[in-house]
């Protein structure tokens, strides 16, 4: 089991919307369900919510954008970091104007 781990070394996992992969997860020596990866969100419009059973957390490296979670809607860019709770409804779209929103999200449990 190797503990370490680089976006080079996985195959991202891609739609029409987003692409990204787990960068951390059992398989690392990961346990109590946390895991950490990156996604890369292309699109300008919001695709279906996101939902878990878990928190999960997201900290902006590229792009401008917006999120979307439950009820609240906000601007997002590099630096920007929120988080969705357990069953809380969410989703990111870039600007316009700009180019992908990349972030790096990690799930923990409640």
């Amino acid at each position: 089991m190797s503990i370490h781990n680089h976006e080079d070394q996985v195959e991202p996992i891609s739609d029409t919307h987003h692409s990204g992969a787990e960068l951390i997860g059992p398989e690392h020596g990961a346990v109590n369900g946390y895991s950490i990866g990156f996604a890369i969100y292309f699109r300008d419009t919001y695709n279906e919510p996101g939902i878990h059973d878990d928190q999960e957390g997201f900290y902006v490296v590229e792009g401008t954008g917006r999120a979307r979670v439950g009820d609240e809607e906000f601007d997002i860019c590099p630096g920007s970091a929120f988080i969705a709770g357990k069953g809380v409804p969410h989703s990111i779209k870039r600007n316009p104007d700009s180019g992908p929103v990349k972030v790096i999200w990690s799930h923990g449990p409640v």
